[in-house]
């Protein structure tokens, strides 16, 4: 999403020019395998998707959308506004014949995050946090450096934990 969330677009990028599988380096298979994300106008996302985006969150008005196959699972990423005028996306998630929010997703400030998560991000000189609030209930805080470096820590409302594979969602 052009304006909420452009990152993961450059990963969906990255991963449709890496090598065959047989050939790729250690790291590369920690990564999520995507399809890349396909942006879709919103007049042709499926209702139940939008109709799963406004249950989780009362008010929302979606912008825009893209699509995108993640480790063989179909998504819709839906990306607008709240009421009082915060950016926020969804990550919806085709399962059993019906669509869930798996992922809930807004910028914040690393200020903004637990305590915890902040001790773990030590001296990573993050320029953007997106905290990406899970179904089950955990948060993975996602945090950027100018290089476009990575760092995602997880959070269950205890402990804070350095992931070394990234998120399936």
């Amino acid at each position: 999403m052009r304006n909420l969330l452009w990152l993961p677009a450059l990963y969906g990028l990255a991963a449709c020019g890496q090598t065959a599988p047989q050939e790729r380096n250690e790291s590369a298979a920690n990564k999520v395998e995507t399809s890349g994300k396909t942006e879709v106008p919103l007049g042709e996302v499926p209702g139940e998707v939008l109709a799963a985006a406004n249950a989780a969150q009362p008010g929302f008005k979606a912008a825009e959308a893209e699509s995108e196959t993640r480790d063989g699972r179909r998504y819709f990423d839906v990306g607008g506004r709240l009421a009082d005028g915060s950016a926020i996306e969804f990550d919806i998630m085709e399962e059993g014949g019906g669509w869930r929010v798996v992922e809930t997703q807004r910028d914040i400030e690393l200020g903004a995050a637990p305590a915890a998560v902040r001790d773990m991000a030590g001296k990573f000189p993050a320029v953007r946090v997106i905290e990406s609030r899970q179904a089950d209930g955990l948060v993975i805080y996602e945090l950027y450096d100018s290089r476009q470096r990575k760092l995602e820590i997880k959070w269950d409302g205890k402990t804070a934990e350095a992931l070394t594979k990234e998120w399936a969602h």
